[in-house]
């Protein structure tokens, strides 16, 4: 697409952090309450723990996505954090550019699955979760015992 760039950031940079207030906003819309309310370090996804990327459309912050090494499978899972899309950029593809981006560098890291949790109230999450492999597991971490959470990982490559 003209005009887009993906470009590899910190979480802790500016504009990730403008992105986790508005999409913060938007989980506390559709749950209720403060958004993300699990703990993360903003240098939880440097490398080699991690990885941040964003997409910029004419240099303005559209989306964002990153994984950190660790889950229930142990240092071979990574976890999707902070995917999002700025409702003024959503329906171009930018969520599945994001995830195919996160799923290529995880491979290179030595990842062997991603997992991610996600919501009954983000159908449109879901949807691209399941459309691009990832199935239901077992819940995880944080928000295990939460009823309203979707739980979902996909192998992207075989164990090292």
């Amino acid at each position: 697409m003209p005009g887009t760039d993906l470009r590899v950031v910190s979480y802790a940079s500016d504009d990730a952090q403008l992105l986790t207030v508005e999409v913060q906003a938007e989980y506390g819309r559709r749950y209720g309450g403060e958004g993300d309310i699990s703990p993360i370090d903003l240098h939880q996804f440097d490398a080699p723990e991690g990885h941040f990327v964003m997409i910029y459309v004419d240099d303005v912050p559209a989306a964002m996505g990153g994984w950190r090494r660790g889950g229930p499978g142990g240092a071979t899972d990574g976890e999707i954090k902070r995917m999002f899309v700025r409702p003024a950029f959503a329906r171009r593809g930018l969520a599945r550019t994001i995830l195919a981006e996160l799923e290529r560098t995880a491979i290179a890291a030595g990842i062997t699955r991603l997992v991610l949790e996600t919501g009954t109230a983000q159908p449109e999450a879901i949807a691209l979760y399941e459309s691009s492999g990832y199935a239901t597991i077992p819940a995880f971490g944080f928000y295990a015992d939460y009823d309203d959470s979707v739980h979902l990982a996909k192998t992207i490559a075989s164990t090292p």
